[in-house]
């Protein structure tokens, strides 16, 4: 079945693009006017949008060349150039060094996104779809705000000092240019079981927003950063497992699981009777267990009895 794309419905992906632009852009106005709030909020939603764009386009089927130059020109835009300068007006120093740390976040969000282009047309294994090479760009654009939103909830600290903001700033952009792997939700997928529970904490999860926005963000922000050292774990161990590559998430546990076994030299768990089946001759068959009988009568139970009153143990 052949599906007709409309060119109404092929311009929609591009529009969501321009929006994300639009609201990323938006960002350096409300910082001009010292709304912080309202522009993290707009890189935040450009972050949305930016999400939506891709997937949107994939099933409208109408991808195009020209809707992925203008998603990476809208992400550069958006996470790299409005987060630089929201830092840099927040903390306008005398010294230019924050500039300097600005023009390097932004300059690492450009080559981050190069690259990302490049590796586009590169043959992967199939485990690597399931990652990101460094922290994508609207993460990164959302992560080198954590001071300031911090600042915006607790009030100054340590976390709003001016070398700390400038080693956090090269810090961000350096996991921008690095290569270590970061999990893509793009290829998560929710067993059935898990979607009546994912549905709550999406419930939850927009109470929060709603109640304590900026916390909620601080906490996801760290989470992100906490779940870096179990993507890079997981990344080798599907680099050296090929059978786990094309089978679901639970029989990788189950792979996982009994490797684990192997390397500790643990036997496996047995029955409470397999002890006694294994001690059965050969030539009888595995379902006869032989059962040990006595005779019914008084007397043999008395002399069995009598050898037990005196201790001893009767040779058989």
């Amino acid at each position: 079945m052949v599906r007709v794309v409309t060119p109404s419905v092929r311009l929609l992906p591009n529009a969501i693009t321009v929006l994300a632009l639009c609201a990323g852009l938006s960002a350096v106005q409300f910082a001009l006017s010292h709304n912080y709030v309202l522009a993290i909020g707009a890189i935040g939603v450009a972050a949305v949008l930016d999400s939506l764009d891709g997937r949107i386009a994939r099933l409208l089927d109408a991808t195009s060349k020209m809707g992925a130059e203008l998603d990476s020109l809208s992400d550069a835009i958006s996470f790299g150039v409005a987060p630089a300068l929201v830092l840099y007006i927040w903390h306008t120093d005398t010294e230019r060094i924050g500039w300097v740390t600005s023009l390097v976040f932004a300059v690492c969000i450009v080559l981050r996104l190069a690259r990302f282009n490049t590796l586009l047309e590169v043959e992967k294994p199939p485990y690597a779809n399931e990652f990101f090479v460094g922290v994508p760009a609207p993460a990164g654009g959302l992560l080198v705000l954590l001071p300031l939103v911090l600042v915006l909830e607790y009030g100054d600290g340590w976390w709003s000092a001016r070398p700390v903001v400038w080693v956090w700033t090269v810090g961000i952009a350096l996991l921008l240019i690095s290569r270590i792997p970061t999990l893509s939700l793009k290829t998560v997928k929710a067993p059935a079981k898990a979607v009546a529970p994912l549905l709550v904490g999406v419930g939850l999860l927009a109470a929060a927003i709603i109640q304590y926005p900026l916390i909620a963000l601080a906490v996801a922000l760290l989470l992100y950063l906490a779940h870096i050292p179990y993507s890079v774990r997981r990344y080798h161990w599907l680099a050296n497992h090929p059978e786990a590559w094309h089978v679901p998430l639970r029989e990788r546990r189950a792979i996982r699981r009994a490797r684990s076994t192997r390397r500790l030299r643990l036997r496996r768990p047995t029955l409470a009777g397999a002890a006694r089946l294994s001690r059965l001759p050969r030539n009888q068959p595995e379902h006869v267990v032989r059962v040990r009988t006595f005779p019914p009568d008084g007397e043999d139970r008395n002399r069995r009895r009598s050898w037990r009153r005196m201790g001893l143990r009767r040779n058989r």
